[in-house]
């Protein structure tokens, strides 16, 4: 899916003067009236980034990241605010903003961190692609041969693998040549890296 720009602001003229920029970039965007509004057509598959007023009747900025969060939406949140409300910028960063702006924004300052935002989310998703891949791979491993994965990927020692779960140490060299097969690596360096991909601790 294409990435596209969300805009969710109570405000129909800051609505109006964001859409006229972005439309002299070429920029894919929405535009929504309310948090109730952008909810109804979110399903999990937008792509780009979400600029988010902070404050808005029935459910403000802070609630629907909160709810987005919960949803495990993966759009970065640009916030803009006309208030300067210090708290509420540093509630809304540690909730996982991207960034916090004070109306009225510079349109070029919008338009970097919109950029910035989009790469950030392209970054994001393409981490996300990654591990569910790998997660799937690893699936199809059998409860032994997991077994076998996660102490080889922990450093174990065949010799050690084999006595912890009473087999030979050549059933462990079956098992762990079928685990590299299936999870298409051939080093142990790439199988620690792609387990801890899996696990969502490094990048691959």
């Amino acid at each position: 899916m294409q990435q596209q720009v969300y805009i969710v602001d109570d405000d129909e003229a800051i609505r109006d003067s964001m859409s006229m920029l972005l439309e002299t970039i070429d920029m894919p965007h929405q535009c929504f009236a309310s948090a109730a509004e952008f909810l109804e057509t979110y399903d999990g598959s937008q792509r780009g980034c979400l600029v988010l007023d902070i404050r808005m009747p029935h459910m403000n900025g802070l609630e629907l990241q909160k709810k987005l969060n919960e949803l495990e939406c993966l759009l970065p949140i640009i916030f803009m605010t006309g208030h300067g409300d210090i708290p509420m910028a540093v509630e809304a960063m540690r909730a996982g903003a991207l960034d916090f702006m004070r109306k009225p924004v510079r349109e070029q300052d919008l338009l970097d961190r919109i950029q910035q935002a989009l790469d950030h989310e392209s970054g994001k998703f393409d981490l996300h692609e990654k591990m569910a891949s790998i997660k799937s791979c690893i699936a199809t491993l059998t409860p032994k041969e997991h077994e076998v994965f996660d102490r080889v990927a922990e450093g174990q020692a065949n010799k050690v693998i084999a006595a912890e779960l009473g087999v030979s140490e050549r059933t462990v060299e079956v098992h762990r040549a079928q685990v590299m097969k299936k999870l298409g690596v051939r080093t142990l360096a790439d199988l620690v890296r792609l387990k801890l991909t899996g696990e969502g601790q490094t990048s691959w």
